[in-house]
């Protein structure tokens, strides 16, 4: 357990590090423990103690506080009983532990924004993941499993500590579903197949979805369908920068209306509703760090700002359904980079990862 104690106007504080102490015995079962040296030595804690003794411990800090900042309905029921009787026990004291405040939305804006060494960590999970990509490319798979445990494979031996999250890979019709995570059937000549995925590396995360022929050759219609949202998708991840001044909601707004003109082109005779609700009916992005949906509280109406990391996602995914083309049912595709904010420029951290489709093709070709 940890507790971050502030004890200056200028950003000075104290790290509480609370741990299970050395214990030989649980140790031989359970594996090493850091304890309470390692607390200072390995994570760099100004004060550590054993966790047995956390309430005692806790209190004197709450003493000192004016303000305290938690998620109660996040921790253990245990913690919490502890932490609630302790508030009501000081709030004759102090009257601002009436109603201790949330910690998570002052954490997700901290998270949002990241330093050097984060984009760094992060820029490693997108060069890993997208060359992992390129390596399953160049194969042709026979089921979505097989293709599944190689990608896992290359994301660990490139040098990720594991994957991501649980990833989407689905052949042919199954690439119709968003989160479609059974990853269980026999890919077909002639489908397209819609992967998922991304590794962790430095506790960082990295978001690819890229889509490819079966076979390695895309058919006229899978060709225009893609270049389609290729198009929106690069327009997209152009605006990723802070002087186009965009929010994730403004440039969500702008691929509709990207992708509903091209589909019309291409013979989709369709209402903005149809695409919303059926055709693209997710989101264009969101945040990437830590986790894969980052900070999940700040939103997706600010202005992107400089350190910000986001995916652009859009995907066209047409159902068997005769109001739509014939030759365009069944096909589903999105293309998705992890892009970080600058300046002037995006830095885009899955820029490894084939996408246009001589590239894709290419890569079948050296099989």
């Amino acid at each position: 357990m940890h507790i971050i104690e502030k004890t200056g106007s200028n950003g000075e504080h104290i790290f509480h590090l609370f741990v299970r102490p050395k214990d030989e015995h649980s140790e031989a079962w359970e594996g090493p423990r850091s304890g309470i040296e390692g607390a200072y030595e390995v994570f760099g804690a100004d004060n550590a103690g054993d966790f047995d003794h956390f309430q005692s411990l806790l209190e004197p800090i709450m003493r000192r506080a004016d303000v305290v900042f938690t998620d109660i309905s996040s921790k253990p029921d245990t913690f919490k009983q502890m932490l609630i009787g302790m508030l009501s026990k000081l709030k004759g004291e102090k009257k601002l532990f009436d109603k201790p405040q949330p910690l998570k939305p002052k954490m997700h804006v901290l998270r949002s924004f990241k330093s050097f060494a984060e984009v760094t960590n992060m820029r490693s999970a997108g060069r890993i993941s997208g060359r992992a990509f390129n390596e399953t490319m160049e194969r042709r798979w026979k089921s979505e499993a097989d293709l599944w445990a190689f990608l896992e494979y290359q994301f660990r031996m490139g040098g990720c500590e594991k994957s991501a999250y649980v990833p989407v890979v689905g052949g042919g019709d199954n690439a119709l579903r968003i989160h479609y995570t059974k990853n269980d059937k026999l890919l077909k000549d002639g489908d397209l197949v819609l992967v998922d995925a991304g590794g962790s590396y430095g506790g960082y995360v990295t978001d690819i979805t890229r889509t490819w022929p079966v076979n390695g050759k895309f058919s006229d219609a899978q060709k225009d369908l893609y270049e389609a949202v290729l198009g929106v998708q690069r327009k997209c991840v152009g605006l990723c920068r802070e002087d186009a001044k965009m929010s994730l909601d403004q440039l969500h707004r702008i691929a509709e209306e990207e992708l509903l003109a091209g589909l019309r082109s291409l013979g989709f005779n369709i209402s903005s509703r149809d695409l919303t609700g059926t055709l693209f009916p997710h989101h264009l992005g969101h945040y990437v760090g830590i986790d894969v949906h980052d900070c999940g509280n700040y939103g997706r109406t600010l202005p992107l700002k400089v350190g910000q990391c986001v995916t652009i996602e859009p995907g066209i995914y047409v159902p068997r359904d005769n109001k739509y083309p014939l030759h365009f049912q069944g096909i589903g595709i999105r293309i998705e980079d992890s892009v970080c904010i600058d300046d002037t420029s995006p830095i885009v951290l899955s820029a490894n990862a084939a996408k246009e489709v001589a590239d894709i093709e290419a890569l079948a070709a050296e099989e």
